[in-house]
């Protein structure tokens, strides 16, 4: 695998590589969605040796907390029914008996769905979410319940009921969040797709700490319905694989449609000059421009850019805090400490910076779009730096202290403001962490957008010939 040398800003000397298997890698980290079905398909595995091996793996990798809630008995008996259906000439698609993990937000019909709180340690949702619903009609078996950020209130993934997710790249690294046990099981190759929400960057994040991709998909291309929210006007639910190829599959899934791959040979792409909004780690920076060689790239600057940060703090934070607050009053005690002096924080949010906020989010929108009429494509990295320490909350980058949260946070939460689809994608090791590559769409591109993450990364087929 090639390696190139990087020095960062003080000097010292970095290893920036191709992306490869975390140390533990788990058995599906090896092989990919179309490969699993090749083979159930002409006889060589089953859903159920799929299964076994998903819950052996999760038991196996069990100290990487990702899951809340592993359903053993409940995957077996849908994997004995997608046998039967398969083995009848009943094909339901792609994913018919293929483990996923769902996020602990996302209601599961009879499966305990915490949301990540001592709030909802035993609550059981009576109904599926519509996008669990179309997974099940797929034929893919839900595996377990993957760990979250409470309340999905977090970049970190380090804050709730479950404690903190590791990330499978570096034992006492953060996964990112909030959905951080979806990438974490993903990248361990625990299960071969996950679902995620994304409504600052909880896709994204957490896809770029775990080296895998996690697609945001434009505002309402997937129903929320029975998906807890944080911000009705921002979220999202969006898929996360290891591979772009696998990722489209569950996207065509979650969508509830299907459509043709686009031809990105010839995009263009506006490189956004990351220090514009926050500053980064070099290394970072060009492991992420790197990725982009095959295709045209020219530096680009978005007017008030970074101003759109605080237009998310503004827009998100009254929402949140209007969910929250009879619960807030009623048992602060049952947030986590960090949580509850976040959402008290973002109480604070006036009516005026609100209506502030979307007046800005429109004059950005007009120069974003006008953009979009020059480049198919606008990059920048995922985050800035690599997985922090878990439980950290300030770092030293380039000899400046820095917030955790908002670095993470600072390269994906404008995208989600103006309502646009973003996919992250791997974009090397530095340091033996996963960095990520952010590339942003027009509404409603984002088949053009995994196309473009297929095409960059590269990823051949893994599938062995015999599982």
């Amino acid at each position: 695998m090639g390696k190139r040398r990087s020095r960062d800003a003080t000097g010292r000397c970095g290893t920036v590589g191709v992306i490869g298997l975390p140390p533990e890698a788990g058995w599906f980290s090896r092989r990919t969605v179309a490969g699993l079905g090749r083979a159930l398909r002409d006889g060589r595995t089953s859903p159920g040796d799929l299964v076994e091996r998903s819950l052996a793996e999760a038991s196996r990798l069990g100290a990487l907390n990702a899951f809340v809630t592993v359903d053993g008995p409940g995957a077996r008996a849908a994997a004995e029914r997608a046998g039967r259906e398969l083995a009848a000439g009943l094909d339901r698609g792609p994913l018919h008996g293929v483990p996923v993990a769902v996020k602990d937000v996302v209601d599961t019909a009879g499966l305990r769905t915490t949301r990540g709180s001592r709030h909802h340690a035993d609550r059981v949702p009576e109904h599926d979410a519509e996008c669990v619903r179309r997974l099940r009609d797929a034929g893919a078996i839900i595996v377990g319940k993957a760990a979250t950020h409470e309340f999905a209130f977090g970049p970190t993934g380090d804050r709730s009921l479950n404690g903190p997710t590791r990330n499978p790249y570096g034992d006492g690294r953060l996964a990112g969040g909030s959905s951080s046990g979806s990438a974490a099981a993903v990248a361990a190759g625990i299960v071969p797709l996950a679902v995620g929400t994304d409504t600052g960057g909880s896709v994204r994040i957490p896809a770029a700490c775990c080296g895998i991709v996690g697609l945001r998909p434009t505002l309402g291309a997937v129903p929320s319905d029975g998906v807890f929210p944080v911000s009705c006007s921002l979220d999202t639910v969006g898929p996360m694989a290891r591979t772009a190829d696998d990722c489209l599959l569950l996207w065509n899934v979650l969508a509830g449609r299907e459509g043709p791959v686009p031809d990105v040979s010839g995009a263009r792409v506006g490189w956004v000059v990351p220090d514009a909004l926050h500053p980064v780690d070099p290394r970072v920076a060009a492991a992420a421009r790197a990725v982009l060689e095959p295709l045209p790239v020219r530096d680009v600057a978005v007017p008030d850019i970074a101003r759109m940060r605080w237009a998310y703090t503004a827009i998100q934070g009254g929402e949140v805090h209007r969910l929250h607050a009879a619960r807030m009053a009623a048992a602060p005690d049952l947030y986590d400490p960090e949580v509850l002096a976040r959402l008290h924080a973002a109480g604070r949010v006036t009516a005026e910076d609100t209506a502030t906020a979307r007046e800005l989010r429109e004059r950005v929108r007009s120069a974003v779009t006008a953009l979009f009429g020059r480049f198919e494509f606008l990059a920048m990295p995922t985050v800035p730096v690599v997985a922090p320490p878990l439980g950290a909350r300030t770092l030293a980058l380039n000899g400046t202290p820095i917030d955790v949260r908002a670095a993470l946070l600072a390269y994906t939460s404008p995208w989600s403001v103006l309502g646009l689809p973003a996919v992250s994608l791997p974009a090397g090791l530095v340091d033996g962490l996963p960095a990520g590559l952010q590339l942003i769409a027009r509404p409603g591109a984002e088949r053009m957008l995994l196309a473009a993450a297929a095409r960059l990364t590269k990823t051949p087929s893994t599938a062995p010939s015999q599982p």
